[in-house]
């Protein structure tokens, strides 16, 4: 699970071309648009103008190149042509994307038009969130530290954290070991080591952390039908703390 410095060099290059397709996806309306045309939208950016692969399309099985949950949909959301986009919505966008034999992968909640108050809130500390977990990163640190950040943030501020979901180790595969959880204990858990690789990515829910997924077999949904939010970065541990690699250019 840790990389080499040649190998940590690619990951950085896959790292950098993710976070322009958020970029990208920054400049659009989002409203009236179908989940289907936006995973269109990203397919087309990721491999024509980014010269790269789509690491989530075959996945599993899986025949898209993103995950689009909307309002009360957890994860896992699965593009459809039926699917609008509203104003008010918010919309997690989950993308993977793989070049020269290395994978990155992020996630950002957006949040579409004149959204309630409530529902910005939920947005805001589910990034936050995020944030807490990823500062913990260091060498001689542990999972444990970073679990427990996030989930002491998102209780702080009364919301659940999910935890049949979690980060993972990634690089040559989407996913490799440790598994990162988003709640945890303080000095517990797997110790950090500089090279290793990872994504960090609460999933931070308005009222019950419990979840349920639907009869498609991959939408998962927050049993209560309140909100749920998520943010994601694929992380390095560098010998004096932490770089994000799917850093944005505005620095989220």
């Amino acid at each position: 699970m840790v990389k080499t410095p040649d190998e940590l060099s690619l990951m950085r290059a896959s790292g950098k071309l993710l976070a322009r397709v958020f970029e990208m996806l920054d400049t659009q309306d989002l409203a009236g648009m179908s989940t289907m045309e936006v995973n269109d939208l990203v397919d087309r950016f990721i491999t024509v103008d980014l010269a790269a692969r789509p690491a989530s399309k075959g996945q599993y099985g899986f025949k898209y190149v993103l995950n689009c949950s909307i309002n009360h949909v957890v994860c896992h959301g699965v593009p459809d042509a039926e699917e609008i986009i509203r104003d008010g919505d918010i919309i997690n966008l989950d993308i993977t994307l793989e070049k020269n034999g290395f994978i990155a992968d992020s996630s950002k909640t957006y949040v579409v038009g004149n959204a309630p108050p409530a529902a910005r809130r939920l947005v805001r500390v589910a990034q936050e969130a995020m944030w807490q977990g990823i500062r913990q990163v260091r060498p001689g640190a542990t999972l444990g530290d970073v679990g427990f950040a996030i989930e002491r943030h998102a209780k702080k501020h009364g919301y659940s954290v999910v935890r049949e979901y979690c980060g993972h180790g990634i690089g040559r595969e989407m996913h490799e070991e440790p598994q990162v959880l988003n709640f945890g204990r303080s000095g517990t858990g797997m110790r950090l080591r500089e090279g290793m690789v990872f994504t960090i990515e609460p999933m931070i829910n308005q009222g019950t952390r419990m979840v349920a997924t639907e009869a498609d077999g991959w939408t998962v949904v927050t049993r209560d039908r309140k909100l749920s939010a998520q943010f994601e970065h694929t992380v390095a541990v560098t010998r004096s703390g932490v770089e994000v690699l799917t850093l944005r250019s505005d620095g989220t």
